[in-house]
């Protein structure tokens, strides 16, 4: 039986990926499950001492307990803080697919599930032209897509499933990330609603705003928790 994986993706930068990720590594984690992480590529990272360090990265080891290397977890990281094939060009790298699914399905094989953390949206340039969405078929992942609940969540998230279907990815779910207080924004409280009707996908959990974005203490229920392990 093929472990569960996931592959979490948003609908833009800033989104909230790296806080979803973390709640639901968490809540696997408290569920007894060993979790397995990766952020493949990240970009942005500041130099402490003279280590290039990931802060997603260490954020997702931390959340899902897991003992695999950070090396193994984030194989790429670079400075710039641009789309993961423009940094890596920048820094004079290559990113090769073949080590990141190498590096996916040992961790797979070590762990009862995993998820894997994009950079950007779908369409980011991962490698020399290839993207994120071609990254999560290469690794077979199906994705978690994370949407901001804001004023053009609609709009945003209908575009990301319908370029995840006409590229052949399988979509497990949406969750709804409240990643700024924007109490006095109207579309907060009809996006959900709107969005699982035009999309026909669902919105698995909404995470409430935390002003610690990405170390909320928020749990998954044990009813999503099973939802997420069974579709």
């Amino acid at each position: 039986m093929t472990k569960p994986a996931f592959f979490i993706t948003g609908t833009d930068t800033n989104v909230g990926k790296t806080q979803a990720a973390c709640l639901i590594a968490k809540s696997f984690r408290d569920a007894g499950l060993r979790v397995g992480v990766m952020k493949p590529v990240e970009t942005g990272c500041p130099v402490i001492g003279e280590k290039i360090i990931p802060q997603d990265a260490l954020k997702l080891k931390e959340a899902s307990g897991t003992e695999a290397e950070l090396d193994l977890i984030n194989p790429y990281r670079f400075t710039a803080p641009l789309a993961p094939d423009l940094a890596a060009r920048l820094f004079k790298a290559t990113i090769d697919f073949n080590r990141i699914r190498d590096i996916f399905v040992g961790l797979q094989a070590a762990h009862d599930v995993i998820l894997v953390e994009g950079a950007g949206g779908l369409l980011a340039p991962a490698a020399e032209g290839r993207s994120m969405a071609e990254l999560a078929l290469f690794l077979g992942a199906p994705l978690l897509i994370v949407s901001a609940n804001r004023l053009g969540t609609i709009n945003h998230t209908l575009l990301t499933v319908s370029c995840a279907r006409q590229m052949g990815l399988a979509i497990k779910g949406i969750i709804l990330n409240n990643p700024v207080d924007s109490g006095n924004d109207l579309s907060r409280e009809h996006n959900r609603e709107h969005i699982e009707k035009l999309s026909g996908v669902p919105v698995l959990v909404e995470i409430p705003y935390s002003p610690a974005l990405a170390n909320t203490p928020m749990r998954l229920k044990n009813e999503e928790v099973e939802k997420l392990l069974s579709i």
